[in-house]
Parts: C-alpha cells; sequence; structure tokens
C-alpha cells in the first residue's frame, strides 16, 4: 500500500494565512500570523458553480506535542499523510468526503494542549472563536456543530477529549487516540527526570560537603523558579538541536504552563515539585489534577451526552502508560451512561496514524449530513 503511487485522485491542500487577534501579544511571544492548510476532497469541485453546490462535513486535525499542521499535511516515506490517508478511505467506501482542517498551534515550549493559559496563550479560543468561523467563510462548510467534529492523538487526542467536554457548542463528534488522561501514570513519573535537567542550570553551582538543605530550597517550596527553569528556556531556545532529555524537560515545562499558569510567578506559571527536594507539592499537583479528564466526565456529562459520537482509543504497549489513563476514562464515561466506542491495539505511542482508518470513517458517519 505505501510503496505504490495511489492511482485515485487526492483532492487538494489549499495553503491560507491567518492573521489572529487572540494570540496577539501572547505571553511567549510566538506569532500571531499563521498558515493554514486546509485539505478539500477530490468531490469539492464537482458540481460546484457560481460559489453555491455541495457542502461538506468539516474535521480538525490536532496534532500532538511538538507537531503542528503542517506535519500532517508533508510528504512521508513509506506512510501516507493525513490527507492521503482521506482520499484512500474515501476512495474505498469507508467514509465519504469531508473537509480537513490543519491548525498550525506550535509555541515556544513545544505546543499546547488546545486550552486557554495565561502563561502560553488562548488557543481554545483561537480554535473555536477564530478558526471555525474562518474556514466556514473561506469554504463551503456544512457550518453548524452538528457537522463539525476534532481528532488527534497524543497532546492532540486530549485536546479533542477537552473540546468535547468544554467547547460542545463547537464540536459534534471527536475522536482521541492515545491522549494524556490520568496524570498520576502520564506526568508524574516524568519530573525527576526533569529535576535532574533542570538541576543544569541551577544559579548558584553546587559544593561538595555538608549543604543546609532548608536554606537551599528556599524560594521553590511553593513551585516558584529559583531562576533555573528561566536559564534552561534561555539556553535550549538558543540551541540548534535539542536531546531527548531537554524535549522531556519542555514538555513537563509546557505542562506545568498549560495547567497550573500563574501570571505572578515567574515565568508565569508553577510546577508541581520542589526542585530542590523532588517532593512533590500537593496543592500544586491538585491543579493538575484539575485538567485531568477522568477527573471531568462528571462535571462535563450533559456536554458529552449532546455529542453525536465519541471514539477513544490506545495501544495496550503505550510507553508513557496512557492505556491506563484510558480505560479509566472510558469507565467514567460509562459510568455517566455516556455513549462512546473505545478500542484497544497491540502496540506504542508511536507510529499509530495508521489507526485514523478508525477514527475518520467514524467521525464521518456521525457528522455527514
Amino acid at each position: 500500500m505505501a510503496l505504490k503511487r495511489p492511482t485515485w485522485s487526492m483532492g487538494t491542500v489549499v495553503t491560507l494565512e491567518h492573521t489572529s487577534k487572540i494570540l496577539a501579544d501572547n505571553p511567549l511571544g510566538d506569532p500571531h500570523v499563521r498558515t493554514l492548510d486546509v485539505w478539500l476532497p477530490p468531490q469539492y469541485d464537482q458540481g460546484a458553480t457560481g460559489g453555491r453546490g455541495r457542502r461538506f462535513p468539516v474535521l480538525f486535525d490536532l496534532v500532538g506535542y511538538t507537531g503542528s499542521g503542517k506535519s500532517h499535511t508533508n510528504w512521508r516515506n513509506f506512510d501516507e499523510n493525513v490527507p492521503e490517508r482521506a482520499a484512500r478511505l474515501i476512495d474505498e467506501r469507508k467514509m465519504g468526503p469531508c473537509i480537513l482542517v490543519f491548525a498550525d498551534c506550535f509555541t515556544a515550549l513545544g505546543g499546547n494542549q488546545y486550552v486557554n493559559s495565561s502563561a502560553i496563550g488562548r488557543y481554545a479560543d483561537y480554535l473555536t472563536r477564530e478558526l471555525i468561523p474562518f474556514v466556514d467563510g473561506q469554504f463551503r462548510t456544512l457550518a453548524s456543530r452538528e457537522h463539525r467534529g476534532c481528532f488527534g492523538k497524543s497532546s492532540g487526542g486530549y485536546g479533542a477529549m477537552v473540546h468535547g467536554m468544554k467547547y460542545a457548542r463547537y464540536w459534534g463528534a471527536v475522536a482521541n487516540h492515545s491522549g494524556d488522561a490520568y496524570f498520576d501514570y502520564v506526568y508524574r513519573s516524568d519530573w525527576p527526570n526533569t529535576l535532574n535537567e533542570l538541576a543544569k542550570h541551577r544559579p548558584r553551582k553546587r559544593r561538595v560537603g555538608p549543604i543546609n538543605v532548608l536554606k537551599e530550597e528556599r524560594g521553590v517550596m511553593a513551585g516558584l523558579d529559583d531562576g533555573r527553569v528561566k536559564n534552561f528556556l534561555k539556553a535550549i531556545w538558543r540551541k540548534q538541536k535539542l536531546s531527548g532529555a531537554e524535549v522531556h524537560c519542555l514538555m513537563s515545562l509546557c505542562m506545568a504552563a498549560t495547567y497550573d499558569p500563574d501570571p505572578k510567578a515567574p515565568n508565569g506559571f508553577r510546577v508541581p515539585f520542589n526542585l530542590e527536594t523532588g517532593e512533590l507539592l500537593e496543592l500544586r499537583w491538585r491543579q493538575w489534577l484539575r485538567h485531568d479528564p477522568v477527573h471531568l466526565v462528571k462535571r462535563y456529562r450533559n456536554n458529552l451526552k449532546t455529542l453525536k459520537g465519541i471514539f477513544i482509543d490506545c495501544g495496550w504497549r503505550d510507553q508513557y502508560h496512557i492505556q491506563y489513563g484510558s480505560r479509566i476514562l472510558s469507565k467514567r464515561l460509562r459510568e455517566q451512561r455516556i455513549e462512546h466506542t473505545y478500542e484497544e491495539f497491540d502496540d506504542t505511542h508511536s507510529g499509530i496514524d495508521y489507526r485514523m482508518d478508525r477514527s475518520l470513517p467514524f467521525l464521518y458517519r456521525a457528522l455527514r449530513p
């Protein structure tokens, strides 16, 4: 399949430029003028006359951490990008034609979770209040939530799930591939390595011999930065190549900026561990858990029940242990009698775009006219 050039019509990827008012003056200084890729199915130009013609359901692709929209429309070796996958599924009559939207939500912290944060920017509002009406104004969409959905993997899966909970007025169906859930498993285990990486940027160098830990931890007990987080960010923003440890450290900080922003704190957010002793800060961690999907189902059950489709899946060998959070999420949905489809498969967290062969037809069936 992946080794041969397709013989069916591939549709068209259109690249637009969008100027965001919501992202202007965002706290990280990220650009507010961004490109937006939109895939139009082969059927889009069939029978369209005078600007009037067939209208189509719309799916927004929320990519994972360190990704952006174009990472899903670029050419891939021995694989399909997302537009090619959708074109094949349409040709195989596994789904009908729809419009796909690939937003650029990348940030200086490596991405975001598609929510509003005073430390990163208002990316939930960017998607719902700006990009949705922008796309509806540019293309022949079925411009209602009953025909609009979103999907994603990892951070994108988290974003799709949370948007289905909090922003159901905009979305009719969601698909969540291996989305972050059950933070006690997914995130806590990353922090010892994050603390080790940040320690390399400690303002005061360590000395061999006796130390007064109470004195050393001053300034970091409430999740505040003593300078090492700031120094780390400055260092990596100057580098041309990041190590795997640096990327994972950046990811932990991105999550902290997402889940526990504080405009009065250094860098605009707090961290959930004592940077010096590694002790969990319960008050700070509770801020994180307020954003954990497994704790949000009951609160947003009425919104979730209005959705026309919820698809969740995860590999049972996920290296970030997200399968456990996915199972709990499905359990919580069932407890609230919320209809959904939950599937597992024999794979890890990586290289699982083929699972869109399940989610894209599912979303189309839920949103079709």
